[in-house]
């Protein structure tokens, strides 16, 4: 059993919209394939992955330094216990071999793409859903009923109220009972007429969150604390620099409503500085880590570990992204849920054909792997690259 090739192309999810720090008009993915020897029904195993929106297609890295240090291992190296499977830690310290501790930046998102394809790649290999697969290996109980919410709410050029009512009023029709839109990309005058504007809309049917993608320096954040609570939000995410702990810690003083961050942090280490120094409070805060843009499940198992350590439960965890690697996860080993994204990011986002909200949950299908192929226009993009 060999991987024999690690295939990648970057495309592109460009859309015009933009949040409070960035636009998407020029926004790309990687797409990868983990090619393996191995045959399932008359067909190669091949396990694919990308990396999440808001973050760039990592080619390169991909290229230059993590596809060749896979290639050239030994086989024998990157196989479990038992010799029948991949092991997806053997392949993560083959990938990370001769990198030096620090710097989780772009790296993390280039491992952490081919880790999603080396784990579908393993629950293709084994016969099971990954999120079956991680319960039995983990010692969890496998639930696939997952929590998901609806993010949308960006800013576009010509948008008004009216369109922004009518968008989150379509996710209500959808099922989705939580809600998110953007704020701090315009005054906060406007940004409140907006917020109040989508609660009149959803009234009691769902609840809203709103997301500051990082955008405030301390007195702005504080500003909008204050206007903010007092609406019944279901979090106020990101609010400034993901690594300013201190100014996270600071808002606890003046918002005490859930608050929400994680989603640009890329590391175990960047998770644990998080908890002890950042005020976050493990009775209604959210963290949001993404595995595909922080190294992947291999380092996201450190992550929950972190967690278990500092008090903290897993059902707090609900990660960005709106893909099914995460999807899997939550399911398999007990998150709190899972971002969605309804209209955005395709084919990458979303569910596997024929899933449907239901106050607020999905449920998972039995696929083999993280479930690509039960999404038509999904594994048709990537069977183009691969097969």
């Amino acid at each position: 059993m060999r991987i024999l090739d690690i295939c990648e192309v970057t495309q592109p999810i460009a859309s015009p919209i933009r949040n409070a720090y960035i636009d998407f008009s020029k926004m790309t993915a990687s797409l990868v394939a983990v090619v393996t020897d191995v045959v399932r029904d008359g067909r190669r195993v091949v396990g694919y992955g990308f990396n999440s929106n808001g973050r760039y297609g990592q080619g390169g890295l991909i290229r230059e330094r993590f596809r060749d240090r896979v290639l050239q291992a030994d086989p024998a190296s990157l196989l479990d216990e038992t010799g029948d499977n991949l092991d997806a830690h053997k392949i993560w310290a083959a990938m990370m071999a001769n990198e030096k501790p620090g710097g989780h930046g772009e790296r993390s998102v280039a491992v952490g793409t081919i880790d999603m394809a080396v784990w579908d790649a393993i629950a293709k290999i084994a016969g099971k859903p990954l999120f079956r697969l991680l319960a039995e290996r983990f010692g969890t109980t496998a639930d696939p009923r997952v929590f998901v919410y609806a993010a949308g709410g960006y800013y576009y050029p010509g948008k008004d109220d009216t369109q922004l009512r009518a968008e989150m009023r379509s996710y209500l029709d959808r099922g989705y009972t939580v809600v998110k839109m953007k704020i701090g990309g315009a005054p906060l005058a406007e940004d409140q007429r907006r917020i109040e504007a989508v609660l009149d809309e959803i009234g009691t049917q769902a609840q809203l969150a709103v997301d500051a993608n990082g955008r405030f320096d301390l007195e702005t954040a504080i500003a909008y604390a204050k206007m903010l609570r007092q609406y019944p939000l279901f979090w106020y995410e990101e609010i400034g620099d993901p690594l300013d702990y201190q100014l996270q810690a600071a808002m606890s003083e003046f918002y005490r409503g859930p608050m929400a961050t994680g989603e640009n942090l890329f590391s175990h280490q960047d998770a644990r500085n998080l908890l002890r120094h950042g005020g976050m409070r493990p009775d209604r805060d959210w963290l949001q880590f993404d595995c595909a843009l922080s190294y992947g499940l291999v380092e996201y198992l450190r992550t929950l570990d972190v967690l278990d350590q500092l008090g903290w439960s897993r059902r707090r965890c609900i990660p960005h992204g709106g893909h099914q690697m995460s999807l899997n996860i939550a399911a398999g080993l007990g998150l709190g849920g899972n971002e969605s994204y309804p209209d955005l990011f395709q084919p990458y986002g979303g569910f596997p054909d024929g899933v449907q909200v239901e106050d607020g949950y999905i449920t998972m299908p039995d696929l083999p792997g993280i479930g690509f192929e039960g999404k038509s226009d999904l594994i048709a993009v990537m069977r183009d690259l691969a097969e």
